[in-house]
């Protein structure tokens, strides 16, 4: 076993420990929702439920939203054939405004937000930018699909500010 684990020092905690190290599923063992059970026909209508979400996130230096800059569209979002009990897999490809935009992690990171909140633990989201549209897309693209990485970028109180003006929505 690994050097940082504790030893137990009582039957009791050894316990304990077996007690919550049970409880732990392995997660090819848990059974994932349907696209029925999600309300959707088939992969195309969850397509086009995305790219609605999607289109509606403003960009985080202008006005125009990322539909009207063609930072995505609906040709740019695949999903993988369903399996039964499998997690739909999404892979959305972005195209940056400018090949050096310095915002392109910001607008990656805006497109999982919105989706994880409105998909929350139902899908597998790939986040990408487009090959060949940005000089430091792999970079990137590891930032935006790294769990660690989001989460310590969400708990930045300024970034979030920022998340949240673009994700809101108009009235």
């Amino acid at each position: 076993m690994l050097s940082f684990i504790k030893r137990f020092r009582t039957e009791s905690e050894a316990e304990r420990f077996n007690a919550v190290r049970s409880v732990v599923v392995n997660i090819d063992d848990v059974i994932h929702p349907s696209l029925a059970d999600m309300g959707y026909a088939n992969e195309e209508e969850l397509k086009f439920a995305i790219y609605d979400l999607l289109r509606t996130i403003k960009d985080p230096e202008k006005p125009q939203t990322l539909e009207e800059l063609n930072v995505v569209s609906e040709d740019m979002i695949t999903i993988k054939k369903v399996e039964n009990g499998q997690v739909p897999v999404v892979r959305i490809e972005f195209n940056p405004t400018v090949p050096h935009c310095s915002l392109a992690t910001l607008i990656g990171l805006t497109i999982r937000i919105k989706l994880q909140r409105h998909f929350p633990q139902t899908l597998k989201l790939d986040i990408y930018i487009k090959k060949g549209t940005h000089a430091t897309e792999e970079e990137i693209n590891k930032q935006i699909n790294d769990r660690e990485r989001v989460s310590a970028a969400c708990d930045n109180d300024n970034l979030r500010k920022l998340l949240e003006s673009c994700i809101k929505e108009d009235d």
